[in-house]
C-alpha cells in the first residue's frame, strides 16, 4: 500500500517545532513529496496540484486559515490537519465542517502553561511580586501580609486541561490549600471527589488569594473579567493571566490595582498583544508582565511535534485517537 501524501503549510515556524527526529519518524509514516519545505499562503497557487492531492497536513502556529470554499478547492482530498500548537479556533471550524480531523497538541501546549501558572501562584502567596516591588531601599526590607502556601486559597477561572494539570501541581507540592473552581462543566459532585470547591467567578475574585484566567477564548468571554469582579480582589490578591487578554476590560483591572496598590496582577498575555506604548501596564509598580511565554518554548516546542507524531501512528493504526477536536469542544478551548 502506498504512503499517504502530506505537506507542511502555514509561516515559517514548522522547521523549529518539527525537529529533525520527529519528521524523519513522521516521514516513515506518510511521503512528503516536497521535503520539509513550507507552503505558505502566497503560494498555495503554486502548489494547488500538490495540496490536491494531499491526505495529510502538518502545521504549528501560522498555520493558513482556509475557508470551507477554499477548502473544497484546494484540498478535496484532505483528511486531517495535524496542527502542533495549542488554540485552534482561528482555522479548525472549516475544516471539520468539511468533515476533514483536526488534531491539536493543546495538551502538550498545556503543560508548560501550567507550569507557569503553578510556579508564578506559588511565588505570588509568597509575596515574591509585592516585596521585589518594594526592595528600592533597605527600608523595603519586609514582607506585607501574604498568606504563604499553607492555608492559602487558589482560585482558577475555568476547569480545562491547563487548569486541571495547575491544579495537580497545587494539589501534590502544597499542603492545606483551599481550592475555587468556576466551571460551566463541571459537577458538584465530582468538584467534591476532587477535593476542590466549585464556586462562581465573584466568589473567586472576593476569597482567594491568588487568581488565574484560563477561560476559553471565545466571543462570549471577550470583557467577562470586569471592574465587577476585579473590585472584589483582597488587599494582596494577585490575578494571574495566561488565557487572553481579550477576556479582561484592563481599563477596570487597571483601577481596581491603582485602588488598592496592595493588589497584584501578572500578565502573560494582554489586549493587544503587546500593550501600546502609552498603556498604564509599562509603568505600574504591581503590575509584572512576561511576552507570551507561558506556552511552549525552547526545546519544549519539540513535544507538541511529538504529539502529532503519535496521533498520527495512532490514525495509521486504527487506535484511539487522543487529541482530535470537535466542534463542541471549540466551545470551551481556549
Amino acid at each position: 500500500m502506498s504512503k499517504k501524501i502530506a505537506v507542511f503549510v502555514g509561516g515559517g515556524s514548522n522547521d523549529s517545532v518539527y525537529s529533525e527526529a520527529t519528521y524523519k519518524n513522521i516521514a516513515e509514516i506518510v511521503d512528503f513529496p516536497i521535503g520539509r519545505k513550507t507552503v505558505t499562503k502566497d503560494m498555495i497557487d503554486e502548489y494547488k496540484t500538490l495540496l490536491q492531492s494531499a491526505d495529510y497536513l502538518f502545521s504549528t502556529w501560522g498555520m493558513i486559515p482556509f475557508t470551507k470554499e477554499q477548502i473544497a478547492e484546494y484540498l478535496p482530498n484532505c483528511k486531517a490537519v495535524f496542527y502542533a500548537a495549542g488554540s485552534v479556533q482561528f482555522f479548525a471550524r472549516p475544516f471539520i465542517e468539511s468533515g476533514i480531523l483536526v488534531f491539536s497538541a493543546w495538551v502538550a501546549n498545556a503543560v508548560p502553561v501550567a507550569e507557569y501558572t503553578f510556579a508564578v501562584m506559588s511565588l505570588a502567596n509568597t509575596g515574591f511580586f509585592s516585596t521585589h516591588r518594594n526592595l528600592t531601599s533597605p527600608s523595603g526590607w519586609h514582607h506585607d501580609g501574604h498568606p504563604g502556601n499553607y492555608d492559602a486559597t487558589f482560585g482558577f477561572i475555568s476547569y480545562g486541561m491547563i487548569s486541571q494539570m495547575a491544579i495537580e501541581r497545587v494539589k501534590k507540592n502544597l499542603e492545606n490549600i483551599r481550592v475555587l473552581v468556576s466551571s460551566t462543566s463541571l459537577t458538584k459532585e465530582k468538584a467534591d471527589a476532587l477535593g476542590i470547591e466549585l464556586v462562581d467567578i465573584p466568589t473567586i475574585f472576593r476569597e482567594a488569594d491568588v487568581i488565574s484566567n484560563h477561560l476559553a477564548n471565545n466571543e462570549h468571554t471577550v470583557g467577562m473579567l470586569n471592574k465587577d469582579v476585579f473590585k472584589l480582589m483582597k488587599p494582596n490578591a494577585t490575578f494571574v493571566n495566561t488565557g487572553r487578554g481579550a477576556q479582561v476590560v484592563e481599563a477596570d483591572l487597571i483601577d481596581a490595582l491603582t485602588e488598592c496598590p496592595d493588589r497584584t496582577a501578572v500578565l502573560d498575555v494582554t489586549w493587544p498583544e503587546p500593550p501600546k506604548e502609552d498603556s498604564p501596564f509599562y509603568k505600574m509598580p504591581n503590575v509584572f508582565m512576561t511576552p507570551h511565554i507561558a506556552g511552549s518554548l525552547g526545546n519544549e516546542v519539540h513535544r507538541m511535534a511529538d504529539y502529532m507524531l503519535y496521533e498520527l501512528r495512532a490514525l495509521e493504526a486504527g487506535e484511539e485517537l487522543k487529541y482530535s477536536v470537535t466542534l463542541k469542544m471549540l466551545e470551551k478551548m481556549a
